[in-house]
């Protein structure tokens, strides 16, 4: 496996700002009181990040970026690749330098990794539930405040495609937009001519299949509707726009609405829901 260094670059992401914006506020305004206290300014500490169970990686450039910003000497080799499936017990990151600066970043490092890798876990377990249906798993805006970024990349590790990334990028009319807007078809032909060019449009009801497409839907989303109603629906827009079914989806479930047809099925839980992985920081004596 080859070293470290490699940039992690996201589209509209700090990393600088949030490696030190998340420091400060494990430090407050007075450090790290147990490493100063306890451990002498010139050791030094080498160790290897681990998995305690079978997980799908992510997470582990920006463990890495925690360490350097401490440390910016420490060596650091990465032992896994970003989404790649390990066993219990495999080896993730091996690193080595001053003690102090380490153990500082250590909970910083653990939380990100643990807190990804949880989520490309769960999405895998998803994207392998529909194997050979079709259907793309999506994930959704079901995320933690300021850590969507990250969230939707783990989501990408484990195999997921994102959906919006924001208010920005779609329009997606729900159902309290229509009920605003007076029907489907007013509120899709606003969006239209407000010159948006993704509608997502959510239609719970069969009949509601015709009036959004006819106004200038891009995508349906076809919410908490079972299996038999999904094919249905599948049939009546025969091809016209992507289909997606939401709305409840579980791992007992998923299968049998990919069967249907849909093109996507997005799921909130693989952020909203995922727990954390079990990823430790372990000493190695010298």
């Amino acid at each position: 496996m080859s070293g470290s260094s490699r940039p992690f670059v996201l589209e509209r992401f700090d990393l600088d700002r949030f490696v030190a914006e998340t420091l400060a506020e494990d430090l407050g305004d007075k450090g790290d009181i147990t490493s100063e206290a306890v451990i002498p300014a010139d050791a030094c500490f080498t160790g290897v990040m681990d998995s305690r169970e079978a997980i799908v990686v992510a997470g582990l450039p920006l463990a890495e970026a925690f360490f350097r910003a401490l440390d910016p000497d420490v060596r650091v080799e990465r032992l896994a690749e970003e989404g790649a499936t390990v066993a219990a017990g495999a080896d993730l990151l091996r690193l080595s330098g001053r003690a102090r600066a380490l153990l500082t970043a250590e909970r910083s490092a653990l939380n990100i990794v643990q807190h990804l890798s949880g989520i490309a876990t769960l999405t895998r377990l998803y994207v392998d539930a529909i194997a050979g249906t079709g259907a793309i798993l999506l994930d959704t805006r079901k995320t933690l405040p300021r850590l969507r970024l990250l969230e939707k990349y783990a989501t990408r590790m484990g195999g997921a495609q994102n959906h919006r990334m924001g208010l920005w990028d779609a329009a997606m009319i729900k159902d309290n937009h229509v009920a605003v807007a007076g029907s489907v078809e007013a509120a899709v032909h606003r969006a239209v001519n407000a010159g948006i060019g993704r509608i997502i449009v959510e239609v719970d009801r069969l009949d509601q299949i015709e009036p959004a497409i006819g106004a200038g839907a891009t995508h349906l989303l076809l919410d908490n509707m079972d299996a038999p109603t999904l094919r249905e629906a599948v049939a009546l827009v025969a091809g016209r726009v992507p289909t997606e079914a939401s709305g409840g989806v579980t791992l007992e479930t998923i299968r049998a609405k990919a069967e249907t047809g849909v093109t996507y099925v997005s799921v909130g839980r693989i952020t909203q829901s995922a727990p954390a992985a079990d990823v430790g920081l372990d000493f190695i004596p010298a």
